[in-house]
């Protein structure tokens, strides 16, 4: 089985959630000393943050002492009161400002580093992937780090350093059952936000499925607008929405339930844990081994705590989907390239440019073999073209000398060396391509223009825009090389594109070409014009044409034609019409299309 299943499987039950967490760590690591000094301003927060309730217990005792109106207010105490919830409001502020760029840091490591790793990853993983899906993946995995850090650091990390803030101080100073109802209260309050949590997610996600599937109904039948008409179902389509509104309503209102029962629980909760402080605080003070203040102060503990807990089923929820979200990325990450280069491989040295297919087979799938023995030599500087129907495997020629994919049998060799002993790198800058669909960057022609040679002067552009035959199109455009093509190219015309990449293909100045059905866009005048630009971007380059119309290739010193995967005649153009074979009766066929199809203009 190939790599690529384990990406797309369904994620197990038993998630290695702390695996996950752990592998966040490299990113925090860059700026640890930000890290550390951010959790040094979040222990000095919760140290200010618990010490207002202990200010306030003495506030208590002074005033409850001098119970006499005009003795002089304890102004120091009403100061340090006012400063420790400033500092406490300073401290956080400073951890979220030292935090924020860590954070944001590690989000763009994370991408970077998983777009660094789509791009190693074998088209094999591209092609059976959809798009959408690994980019939904990137950004779910980026913000799902955002999201893990901070709660991490906002939330789940301050409640423990307070927890074992205040369980310090009352175990130190008060009896033990004050700390056994505090703590009591804050596991029932977990435990029950945690279930009832898990148990609303079920209903919340079918919602949010039947929402979605409800709303893709409606505009599916809208964008179907005519064919509901041709039919007259309109009440199919409403009946068809609306059952999937009522299962939608039905979960809708268990989640709104769920949650006022989630609400009223842990009110419940806490109302009957402060009831209990209050009665044994009540009884302590009665019998004179508390104060007022002790009184006041546990019960502040109390509601301090739980403030931050009331948040805990929002951040439950937020963190179980960014682990899972998290999980798709770290397993995309696990994705093993298919390709790659070997540990001693090093650059392709071209002297000739000499480029041999030896005894290749090859199959994308085990049971569907695509090439059977094809063996032939494109000698240095020489032109080669490759001809056969759909599915003969022709294109496929091209994507293993690229290496794309690696041979299932034999080798492919440029100069003698073994395409798969070499870099990858190495390999690719030395061939260039016009491939029969040229998709193109939603940027400026110019930007799609360079891309070949990044490096190029705009002389050097203007020279092969010339040369594909597409400057004047360039100069009739208002803006010019600064017209921006559309995404994938959709702006220009078939033609238009497969100039661009003619132009591209003379700009990287490969010593290896290949064209991959390089006309095939073009009307018989634009191809004959353009026929003379690749004759000159081809001098003295080793060519491989994958060709369709056979008038194109009449001046290749050798035609190779394909049938099923192997290569059935070999030879030039006179030769093999000569034979009277696969390539006389396609000619043929052709030459008859050619007078019967119209001039069109």
């Amino acid at each position: 089985m190939s790599s690529h299943h384990r990406y797309t499987a369904a994620p197990s039950k038993n998630r290695k959630d702390w695996a996950n967490i752990r592998a966040l760590t490299p990113y925090l690591w860059e700026y640890r000393g930000r890290v550390l000094f951010a959790l040094g301003c979040l222990i000095l927060a919760k140290v200010t943050n618990v010490g207002v309730p202990l200010i306030l217990k003495r506030l208590v005792d002074n005033l409850d002492l001098h119970a006499d109106p005009m003795v002089v207010l304890p102004v120091a105490l009403l100061l340090a009161y006012g400063a420790l919830r400033l500092s406490a409001s300073l401290f956080n502020e400073l951890r979220d400002v030292l935090f924020t760029r860590v954070r944001y840091r590690a989000m763009r490591r994370l991408t970077l580093r998983t777009l660094e790793h789509l791009h190693k990853l074998a088209l094999r993983f591209h092609l059976e992937r959809k798009t959408g899906a690994i980019s939904r993946d990137l950004a779910r995995g980026a913000a799902s780090l955002s999201t893990l850090l901070n709660y991490l650091t906002f939330s789940i990390l301050p409640i423990l350093v307070e927890f074992l803030l205040v369980a310090g101080y009352l175990v130190t100073q008060y009896d033990i059952v004050f700390t056994i109802i505090i703590f009591g209260s804050v596991v029932v309050y977990v435990a029950f936000t945690f279930a009832v949590t898990n148990w609303r997610m079920e209903y919340r996600l079918a919602m949010n499925r039947y929402e979605s599937q409800a709303n893709n109904e409606a505009i599916e039948s809208l964008i179907n607008y005519e064919t509901v008409k041709y039919f007259g179902n309109e009440k199919i389509e409403l009946s068809r929405c609306d059952n999937t509104l009522e299962k939608w309503e039905d979960n809708a209102v268990i989640s709104q339930a769920s949650m006022s029962a989630l609400n009223f629980g842990q009110a419940a909760i806490i109302a009957v844990g402060v009831t209990f402080i209050m009665f044994f605080a009540a009884a302590e003070v009665r019998n004179g081994d508390m104060s007022i203040g002790d009184f006041v102060l546990v019960n502040a503990f109390l509601l301090q705590l739980f403030i931050p807990l009331g948040f805990l089923g929002i951040v439950y929820r937020q963190m179980k989907h960014s682990l899972t979200d998290m999980d798709q990325l770290v397993t995309l990450l696990d994705e093993v390239p298919e390709i790659k280069d070997r540990p001693d491989a090093g650059p392709l040295n071209v002297t000739q440019g000499e480029v041999r297919f030896e005894h290749v087979a090859f199959a994308y799938q085990p049971n569907r073999p695509i090439l059977h023995d094809i063996d032939f030599t494109i000698p240095a500087g020489k032109k080669i073209a490759i001809v056969g129907a759909s599915g003969a495997g022709k294109s496929t020629l091209a994507r293993l000398l690229f290496r794309f994919y690696d041979v299932g049998q034999g080798r492919v060799l440029i100069d003698g060396q073994d395409i798969s002993e070499v870099t990858q790198a190495s390999l690719r800058a030395t061939i260039g391509i016009v491939p029969q669909d040229t998709v193109l960057f939603n940027e400026s022609l110019q930007y799609n223009l360079a891309y070949a040679q990044p490096s190029a002067s705009q002389d050097d552009i203007i020279e092969a825009v010339k040369l594909a035959q597409l400057h004047d199109f360039v100069q009739s455009l208002p803006e010019g090389y600064d017209t921006v093509v559309g995404e994938r190219g959709l702006k220009l015309s078939g033609g238009e594109k497969q100039r661009v990449a003619i132009a591209r293909a003379i700009l990287k100045r490969p010593r290896i070409l290949i064209f991959d059905e390089a006309t095939s866009a073009l009307d018989s005048e634009s191809e004959q014009a353009i026929l003379g630009a690749l004759k000159q971007a081809s001098a003295e380059h080793t060519t491989l044409v994958i060709a369709h119309r056979l008038s194109t290739i009449v001046d290749a010193d050798q035609i190779l034609v394909m049938e099923n995967g192997r290569i059935v005649e070999r030879g030039d153009h006179n030769l093999l019409l000569g034979q009277s074979g696969v390539y006389a009766r396609l000619w043929a066929l052709q030459q008859t299309e050619r007078l019967e199809t119209p001039l069109t203009t």
